[in-house]
């Protein structure tokens, strides 16, 4: 009988005899379909962690509501802080909601999935054993680093939609009301809180690749997300000191709050085109580190 390359294996599994393609691969062998995006979607919303953060997310809303209760609404002074105007209708709640998560509620959820995603097969000692399979190393970041961020996308999204909801339900649905007096309502307050979801998504940027960076030089997950943490605060602190005077704006959360300036008569892009620019500088900088970093790791767990 001729030879085909391959014989039964156990269970009439294939059994590779030694012919390879025409690469030095194994017959078969493609590098693209290893670790599938589906494949690693499904492995992190299994995640303890995942499920936790979406669900405290999905919950904030009602926790806000429950502490709104215990206290007296505004007093309707046309200019008054957000938390005065928070109980005002649910364009309001969801500002003010987003306004106290965006500086570090939001920043460690979106650690938790760009830091996590890496340093936890190390500490499981599964990160060699997929590269053994073989996964291409940088399939492997391309791949966990997209997911990630769609979680992170998810994430963000999920937050103000469930605080819209649940702000509508309880305090109705009002226009939007700024701290100046003004109002905004229809299709542009539906506009301008996407911009606001947008911006913020975009400034988080720099957190999840600072995130990645340190999840690739360690095997422990609570230290690359609590590293990257660690520095968001540090880079607010920094931030708030005005003798660096124009040095602050080096400092990649200088413009983390800059979605606020949605809430005006007008748009004002400046600062926000500034932050995102930033962002998506210093993010590309930090994801090329990671890259360069993984490529030449001596994969050891």
């Amino acid at each position: 009988m001729p030879a085909t390359g391959h014989s039964e294996g156990l269970e009439g599994i294939p059994a590779f005899t030694g012919e390879s393609g025409p690469d030095g691969s194994a017959p078969g062998y493609r590098a693209r379909r290893t670790l599938g995006l589906r494949v690693e979607a499904r492995r992190q919303l299994t995640r303890r962690r995942t499920q936790i953060s979406l669900g405290f997310l999905a919950l904030l809303p009602f926790i806000l509501v429950g502490a709104f209760s215990f206290g007296d609404p505004g007093d309707g002074n046309p200019q008054t802080a957000l938390v005065d105007l928070a109980t005002s209708g649910a364009a309001n709640f969801t500002v003010f909601t987003l306004f106290v998560s965006s500086g570090f509620l939001l920043v460690v959820i979106v650690a938790l999935f760009a830091g996590d995603t890496v340093a936890s097969e190390a500490s499981w000692s599964s990160l060699r054993y997929l590269l053994a399979v073989p996964v291409p190393r940088s399939a492997l970041l391309r791949r966990k680093l997209a997911v990630a961020l769609g979680y992170c996308a998810f994430a963000l999204v999920l937050l103000p939609v469930m605080t819209f909801l649940v702000g509508g339900a309880f305090y109705g649905w009002e226009p939007l009301k700024t701290p100046l007096g003004g109002t905004i309502s229809g299709s542009t307050l539906a506009w301008r809180l996407i911009i606001a979801v947008a911006y913020i998504a975009v400034s988080l940027l720099v957190v999840a690749a600072l995130a990645f960076l340190i999840g690739v030089y360690t095997d422990a997950p609570l230290g690359a997300v609590g590293g990257a943490v660690m520095l968001v605060i540090l880079s607010n602190i920094l931030d708030s000191i005005t003798a660096l005077g124009q040095w602050r704006r080096f400092l990649p959360t200088h413009y983390s709050l800059a979605w606020t300036d949605v809430l005006g008569s007008e748009v004002v892009w400046n600062s926000m085109v500034r932050g995102a620019l930033w962002s998506i500088g210093y993010s590309v900088a930090l994801l090329a580190w990671a890259w360069w970093h993984f490529d030449q790791k001596d994969i050891t767990s």
